[in-house]
C-alpha cells in the first residue's frame, strides 16, 4: 500500500486563491520594538507577568469595574503612588547599574 502525499493542501483543490487583504487599522507606530514583550502595545509600555495574591486581584477587578477603568491603568497607578511614596521616604531611585 502506497502512502498518500497531501502535500498540495487546500489550494491544489480549489485553485490559486488571491490573497486575502488585510482589515483592521493602519498601524501607526513607528517605534522601534527592542523586546518581544513589547509587541503589540503603545509607546511606552511593555508586558510584564507578576504573581499576585488572588484576593489582591479579585479586588483590583472589581476596582476597574466600578471606576469603568482598565486594570492596567489601575496597577499602573498604584505603581505610581508607591514609588511616589517610596522616593518620600527615602529619595530619588538610582537604577540598577548595567553589568
Amino acid at each position: 500500500m502506497s502512502k498518500k502525499n497531501f502535500t498540495g493542501g487546500l489550494n491544489s483543490l480549489l485553485g490559486d486563491q488571491p490573497e486575502a487583504t488585510k482589515v483592521g487599522r493602519p498601524i501607526t507606530s513607528t517605534r522601534e520594538v527592542t523586546k518581544t514583550s513589547q509587541e503589540g502595545t503603545k509607546e511606552n509600555e511593555t508586558r510584564a507577568t507578576f504573581i499576585v495574591n488572588e484576593d489582591l486581584l479579585e479586588k483590583l477587578k472589581a476596582i476597574a469595574y466600578w471606576e469603568r477603568l482598565l486594570i492596567k491603568d489601575i496597577t499602573n497607578q498604584a505603581f505610581v503612588d508607591a514609588i511616589e511614596k517610596y522616593e518620600k521616604k527615602n529619595g530619588v531611585i538610582n537604577p540598577i547599574p548595567k553589568k
